[in-house]
């Protein structure tokens, strides 16, 4: 197999990514992406439809409660038997909506919904209504794997359809390109195209500002104001993002930009609003999202430098 080697500064030190220059088979890749071709994707229910959905009006019983990250989250088991990861905090709706986004332009995402409220059996006959709350099954069919697969090492580097979802990331301000972010899940039968998934899971952080130390995320003002593209030529393009890991962006060309916004530009309208909806965003927070992401396709498809540069 012949690489392009990229070397990339990160963190005072080269780092070298060698590139494949051709795509991995067709079967491998569609561990990462299957073309959704002429089919609607419902990007309110997603992957999971309507009867995965999380009942709102249950009472969930606690495994367990995690305050270590940026969102707090639960382990909890639901009346039917079923668990869940239910994360609070302004990352559930960022994270049902940048995943619906994703699985509507063909990768692999988890079914995952949101609740604006719920109840939480704490044990010892206390019962809370808990804030809203991005909701995860543990489905017995996906098998989520300890291991987790890198963004620099991976199968799919030499993948176009990689490159995209890189772009598209970049696109909703995806700010957390951490490695342990990303999962990869073995399935009892195929499903979505596959009986392994790669994919880009823990989404939330996404639909605000970009930056490393706590940026604010779900926040309108902060996604409207920041630019996407920042310098494009023939062979190199830039893009305005502080987040982590900016080392990665090295790798896309401007083809990679047009190929993501192509695929991003055939969600329908009805499409862009469920997967708001999904995220219980009102219908004028939703509206001022889609524009804006709209202009960011419009600057990809047309390979040109976001008319906020200057402004900067």
């Amino acid at each position: 197999m012949v690489f392009a080697t990229v070397s990339l500064m990160a963190c005072g030190a080269i780092r070298t990514i060698n590139v494949p220059t051709t795509p991995p088979p067709s079967a491998q890749l569609a561990e990462l992406w299957i073309d959704p071709g002429t089919t609607t994707r419902d990007l309110f229910w997603g992957i999971g439809g309507e009867q995965r959905a999380p009942a709102k009006d249950a009472t969930y019983t606690m495994k367990a409660r995690d305050d270590s990250g940026f969102s707090s989250s639960y382990d909890v088991v639901g009346p039917d038997g079923i668990e869940w990861s239910a994360k609070l905090g302004p990352e559930a709706q960022t994270e049902v909506v940048v995943s619906r986004i994703l699985w509507g332009l063909g990768y692999h995402q988890p079914p995952i919904y949101y609740l604006p409220s719920w109840n939480v059996d704490l044990g010892h006959g206390e019962t809370k209504r808990e804030s809203e709350a991005r909701f995860r099954p543990k489905l017995p069919q996906l098998t989520h794997l300890k291991e987790y697969w890198h963004w620099a090492e991976n199968p799919f580097l030499g993948a176009q359809e990689f490159r995209g979802m890189l772009v598209a990331m970049l696109m909703l301000n995806s700010t957390d390109l951490k490695d342990d972010n990303n999962s990869i899940y073995e399935l009892s039968e195929p499903w979505d195209g596959a009986s392994r998934w790669y994919l880009a899971r823990d989404v939330g952080a996404a639909l605000g500002e970009t930056g490393k130390l706590y940026p604010r995320r779900n926040w309108l003002q902060g996604f409207e104001k920041q630019a996407f593209l920042t310098e494009v030529s023939e062979q190199r393009v830039r893009f305005d993002y502080s987040g982590r890991h900016q080392e990665l962006l090295t790798m896309v060309t401007p083809s990679d930009v047009r190929w993501a916004a192509q695929h991003m530009s055939r969600l329908s309208d009805a499409q862009w609003r469920d997967a708001f909806r999904a995220g219980n965003y009102s219908d004028v927070d939703a509206a001022r999202y889609i524009a804006r992401i709209k202009e960011k396709i419009a600057d990809g498809l047309a390979l040109r430098a976001d008319r906020r540069v200057s402004n900067h």
